[in-house]
């Protein structure tokens, strides 16, 4: 059976989403597990398998999946889910390289703006906040999701990721524009309404 390794109220917090929104609670277990937290709370967990103790994490018999935008992939291909784009699809390209644009872009621009830090070789190899903003903004300009009319897997990253960012920085997310209405929608949804309950406990 298929476990997640999930800390409520941290990155794992967007796999719960996606497995409430595909329907398949019932197909895979979920072990709560704790985490070093960036207030210095939490601590590592002995029974998270996680070569560096993170989440999410999961695992699926003897094979096992990290970092959020492969598990996403692997999850919406492996339930076939809407919610995905599947090998074939036209928009499959896109698909993925929104999950991975997330990972390997939005994150960590995201973490250099609440850091603070900055250099040449960091703006050359990532770009910006405002270019990721503008990036997002581009892709919303004639159409409601980051894919079309359709909500997708890659809507509930990357809007969630900057739901979490603006409550941080209330200055981020521009007051004209898709971005504002896009975040909004992504967050009204049933399974993250469902979802903050459960890690609310």
């Amino acid at each position: 059976m298929l476990t997640l390794y999930h800390a409520p109220n941290s990155r794992s917090t967007s796999i719960l989403q996606l497995i409430e929104e595909m329907g398949v609670a019932d197909q895979i277990r979920v072990r709560i597990v704790t985490i070093p937290r960036h207030d210095g709370s939490g601590a590592p967990d002995a029974g998270n398998p996680h070569p560096e103790k993170k989440v999410p994490y999961l695992t699926d018999g003897a094979d096992w999946v990290r970092e959020r935008s492969a598990i996403i992939a692997y999850l919406t291909d492996r339930f076939d889910s809407e919610l995905g784009r599947p090998v074939g699809d036209p928009q499959r390209g896109r698909y993925l390289s929104w999950l991975a644009w997330y990972q390997g872009v939005l994150e960590p621009v995201a973490l250099f703006r609440a850091t603070g830090v900055a250099h040449l070789w960091l703006d050359a190899t990532f770009r910006d906040m405002t270019t990721a903003i503008a990036e997002v903004e581009a892709a919303l300009a004639d159409q409601p999701y980051l894919l079309g009319a359709r909500y997708s897997a890659a809507d509930l990253l990357i809007a969630g990721a900057f739901h979490f960012f603006g409550q941080m920085d209330a200055e981020l997310i521009p007051d004209t524009g898709p971005m504002r209405d896009w975040i909004a929608r992504c967050q009204d949804r049933p399974a993250v309404r469902r979802v903050a309950e459960l890690d609310a406990g």
